[in-house]
Order: structure tokens, then C-alpha cells, then sequence
């Protein structure tokens, strides 16, 4: 057999393995062809796409300059845009945006005589659709999807109508529609496992799915789909790229279960594996290990972890303003929430991620009005998106903040529910953290039975997941929180009444004070808080809970 017959024998058995997705034998093939003779645009497309799910991107890139060349050359410009398209997103992964922008462009041009193709269609995907999400003009973006629904529906090509879904859901989710985003993201993933998608998209889809699951906090859809998706993964053998964006997921959803260890292992083996393939995969791993180092007490390491994750581009709020806070420098913690609110000015969905976090900072601060706007902005986006992490973050900042302001009986409830939505989604620490505020209500309206019980519930699951956390010294904080303005516990009592309307005669016998000692009481306060009339004290007691509006 000639030379030419050989290689053409091993190109055939080379395309042969790659449509059954062997790829690391199609790339050996690819590679004993080049090595025999010339590749034509194909096979080089090929070893091109093969290279990349092995996680050879440097390969991904030789090789597809030169498909896209001989495309080139043989006057196939739709093909050549493909390929163009192709490296710019290889190049994005990687985190070379100013070459990725470049082929990008590139794909772009070649496109723009062919308005109603396929190619076009890939090329707007990612030009308007991904493009346009985190801008100001996201009614665009959804239409922009939809357009690209039909025209894959009119061409027959259904990983673009996938792709158009899923755009669209998450369009629609930052609008605020979360019912029809959520269902068009499912309607999405079930023509990932169940319909013949190319597994690149497929794989995209995935990725956008569990983006929005972890922005809204759906704990349970999140897990569902980890799970679905783990099987069709196991389909797609040496897939670099996409086996180690399922672990970041995973670990996200291992560390809400509580399995610390494993979503550890998960995150460490992300940033071994896709340090050169995926900066943005990479760069979630070193946050969530400092979230889970920072859950743990181990401050320095979780330091290092979102340094790391801030240098590959993830923004590492709101994990270090916790981390600040940890370490008791509370100002610190207030202004890093703070400026991240800032800069999420606008996005709803990431204002939500922020809102828990402001709340228990300004809580820990005693600002208990910017603790009180927390919680109304955590309840808007649980209204919003009725999800179950929303849900029970707004239950529990809220009884956090009942609690602060000294409003046992109204914080228990809130407390309780908290707990069983936790338990309910199966996120074992926030359950423990709510616990020991429960515990922290009973102990304020005296039942010593159910703080007991609250705490050693609180107590076993710190200790099964190796937090280094007090549980009753963390109820102890949360009932004897001293109160604001450097007040005394009497003074703080007199303030409270007098707030709600009381005269000093009237305090003093609700007290059991003399009429003098009330003076005198109130004297120290007007000092102690710099203000010079009862009406501005009464305005500094309703600002930090220590008395609510009408109650006199």
C-alpha cells in the first residue's frame, strides 16, 4: 500500500474515533497522518478539536491556524469563521482576551455575507448573547437568543437552539423573571442529555445551568443537575476542559451538603488540572477553597486563596469581607462589603449574593439600619426568584437582625424556619448557625430547655465538619451583645422607654428608679450619643433597636 493509501486509511480510522469521542486515540491518528504527509483543512480542524478535549491548547491553536488557512485557500469562508470562532474561545479560556478578540473579529468578518447561516448564528451566540450578559441592555440579549432559536429550528441545528434557550433564560433570570429563565434552563439541559448536541455546546449549556443555579442560591436544582449531568460526563472520556468545570461545580454543591473534605479535593484538583486551560474554572476554585478554608479557622490559608482568585480575575466578595471579619477587624469588613455592593450596582443577582453577607457584617457592627436594608434586599430577590437558599438566607438574616435589635419573640419564629429550610435543603452549617441564633432567642425569653437542646444540635455538626467554632460562646455573643453608642445596659433601657413615649415619672416607676436617677440616666445618654433633646435620642434608640416606632 502507497504512502498517500496509508495515511489515507489512518485519517479514516483518525475521523472514525473522534465521532465516538475516543479522543486520545483520534489524536494519535491525527498525529501519524501529519507525520506521513500533508493534512487537509478537515483532518487539521480534527486534531484541532481533538487537541482541545484532551486540554492541549496550544495544539488547539497551531492547529487550527492552520485549518483556518486552508479554508482559506479553498475558498470556504463559513468554515474558516467556525475555525476563527473556535480559537477565539480557546484563547478566552485561557485568558488571552486581546488575541481571543482579534480571531474573534476575525469570525465576525467572514460571517457577515452569510446573515442567515449557522455560522453567523454561532458567531452572534457569542458576540450578543454571551457578550451581553453582564451589560446594561439584557431585553437585547433575550431577543438577540430568541432570533438565534429560529434559526437554528429553520437550519435543523439544534445545538444553536439549545444554545439560544439557554440564553435566553439567563436573560431573562437577571430581568427578574425567574420562573420562565429557570424553565427555559431546564428545557435546555434536557436537550443535553436526551438530544444529539455537539458535546462543546452541550458542555456550554452546562456551564451557563449551573452559573445561574449558583446566582440565585437553588440548592436543590444545582445538586439535581450535578448529579444528571456527572452521568452523561462519564460519556465524554479524557475531557479535560468540561471534567474539571464539573468539579467546581460539585465542590460548590459538596461544600452546601457539608462534605468539606471532598469539596476541598475537588477545588484543589481543578486548579492542577485547568491551570493553563480555563483561567475562569481555575479562578472559582481558589475561591471556593478560601470559602471553605475561612469556614474552618484556617484565616492565613483562606487569605491566600482569594488572593489568588482576585489575581485570576473572580471578584472575591463576598468571601473576604467575611474573612476581614473573622479576624475582627469588623471596619475593614464593613467597607470591603460595602464597595462590592457598590460595584454591583444595578445587577440584582449579584447584589443577592452580597445581601447575607451585609447583613451579618452590620449586625456583627451594630449598624443595625444597614443590616435592616440588607435584609429587605435579600427578601426582594427571594420573592423574586422563590428559591430555597434565597428562602432561608431571608429567614435567617432576619431573625439575625429581630435578635439584634432585641426582638426575641419576633426573631424565634423567623429562627425556626431558618433552621427547617436549611435541614430541608440538606446545608448542614448554615442549619448549625441558625441554631445557635435560635438557641440565643430562648435564652433571651428564658427557656434554658430549648438553648440546650439548640446548642448541642449546633455543637455535633461543628464538630463532624471541623469547624473551629464556640457554639455557646457564639450564643452568648448573639444574646449579650453590648448596646451601641457605648450605653449601659440600664441606660440602654431607659433610652427604650423613652423613645416610646415615656416621661421620666413614667420610667422611673417602670423601672423602679427614682425620678433623680432617670434624669441623671438620661443626662449620661445625651452626652454619650452627642445630641440634646429627647426627639434625637429617640431617633438614635429606633436606629439600633432599641426601641421600635409607635410603641408608646
Amino acid at each position: 500500500m502507497s504512502q498517500t493509501d496509508g495515511s489515507a486509511e489512518v485519517l479514516a480510522a483518525a475521523h472514525a474515533a473522534r465521532r465516538r469521542r475516543d479522543w486520545p486515540r483520534a489524536y494519535e491518528l491525527y498525529r501519524a497522518a501529519r507525520e506521513a504527509g500533508r493534512l487537509s483543512a478537515e483532518d487539521l480542524n480534527g486534531l484541532s478539536d481533538v487537541s482541545w478535549w484532551l486540554g492541549r491548547v496550544d495544539e488547539v491553536i497551531a492547529a487550527g491556524e492552520a485549518a483556518f488557512r486552508a479554508y482559506l485557500e479553498e475558498d470556504r469562508g463559513r468554515d474558516a469563521a467556525m475555525t476563527a470562532l473556535g480559537i477565539a474561545v480557546s484563547l478566552f479560556l485561557r485568558g488571552d482576551d486581546a488575541v481571543g478578540s482579534g480571531w474573534l473579529s476575525r469570525a465576525q468578518r467572514l460571517v457577515a455575507p452569510f446573515p442567515d447561516s449557522i455560522e453567523h448564528g454561532y458567531v452572534r451566540y457569542i458576540v450578543e448573547v454571551e457578550g451581553g450578559l453582564d451589560g446594561s441592555d439584557l431585553e437585547a440579549v433575550a431577543a438577540a437568543a430568541r432570533e438565534l432559536q429560529q434559526v437554528g429550528r429553520r437550519h435543523g441545528d439544534m445545538s444553536l437552539t439549545a444554545a439560544g434557550i439557554v440564553g435566553e433564560g439567563r436573560a431573562l433570570l437577571r430581568l427578574g423573571d425567574g420562573e420562565r429563565g429557570m424553565r427555559l434552563l431546564d428545557e435546555a439541559m434536557v436537550a443535553v442529555l436526551h438530544d444529539d448536541l455537539d458535546p462543546e455546546w452541550a458542555g456550554n449549556i452546562y456551564c451557563h445551568l449551573m452559573a445561574a443555579c449558583h446566582e440565585i442560591g437553588d440548592i436543590g436544582r444545582a445538586g439535581q443537575w450535578t448529579e444528571a449531568t456527572s452521568e452523561w460526563l462519564a460519556q465524554l472520556p479524557s475531557a479535560a476542559v468540561f471534567t474539571g468545570i464539573c468539579r467546581v461545580h460539585r465542590s460548590q454543591v459538596l461544600q452546601v451538603a457539608g462534605a468539606w473534605d471532598r469539596a476541598e479535593r475537588e477545588a484543589t484538583q481543578v486548579c492542577d488540572d485547568l491551570a493553563d486551560l480555563h483561567v475562569a474554572s481555575v479562578a472559582e476554585a481558589q475561591y471556593q477553597l478560601g470559602d471553605l478554608r475561612r469556614l474552618r479557622g484556617d484565616l492565613g490559608a483562606a487569605e491566600q486563596s482569594y488572593a489568588q482568585a482576585r489575581r485570576l480575575g473572580r471578584d472575591p466578595q463576598p468571601g473576604l469581607a467575611l474573612l476581614r471579619l473573622a479576624q475582627g477587624r469588623v471596619d475593614a469588613a464593613q467597607a470591603a462589603i460595602r464597595a462590592a455592593l457598590h460595584a454591583a450596582s444595578g445587577n440584582r443577582l449579584a447584589r443577592a449574593r452580597l445581601a447575607a453577607a451585609r447583613v451579618e457584617i452590620a449586625v456583627a457592627a451594630g449598624d443595625l439600619d444597614a443590616a435592616r436594608r440588607g435584609c429587605v434586599e435579600l427578601e426582594d430577590a427571594a420573592a423574586t426568584y422563590r428559591t430555597s437558599g434565597l428562602e432561608a438566607a431571608a429567614l435567617h438574616w432576619r431573625g439575625a437582625t429581630m435578635l439584634a435589635e432585641r426582638r426575641a419573640d419576633e426573631a424565634l419564629p423567623a429562627l425556626r424556619a431558618a433552621c427547617r429550610r436549611w435541614n430541608e435543603v440538606g446545608a448542614p452549617y448554615d442549619a448549625a448557625c441558625a441554631s445557635t441564633l435560635l438557641a440565643a432567642a430562648y435564652r433571651a425569653l428564658g427557656d434554658r430547655d430549648a438553648q440546650a437542646a439548640e446548642l448541642a444540635t449546633a455543637d455535633a455538626t461543628f464538630t463532624r465538619l471541623g469547624v473551629h467554632a464556640d457554639a455557646p460562646a457564639m450564643v452568648e455573643a448573639a444574646a449579650s451583645r453590648p448596646p451601641p453608642g457605648g450605653l449601659t445596659e440600664r441606660e440602654a433601657e431607659v433610652l427604650g422607654l423613652v423613645a416610646g413615649g415615656s416621661t421620666n415619672r413614667e420610667v422611673a416607676a417602670a423601672l423602679v428608679l427614682s425620678e433623680k436617677t432617670v434624669a441623671r440616666h438620661l443626662s449620661n445618654i445625651f452626652a454619650k450619643l452627642g445630641v440634646s433633646t429627647r426627639t434625637e435620642a429617640a431617633a438614635f434608640a429606633f436606629e439600633h433597636g432599641l426601641a421600635r416606632p409607635g410603641r408608646g
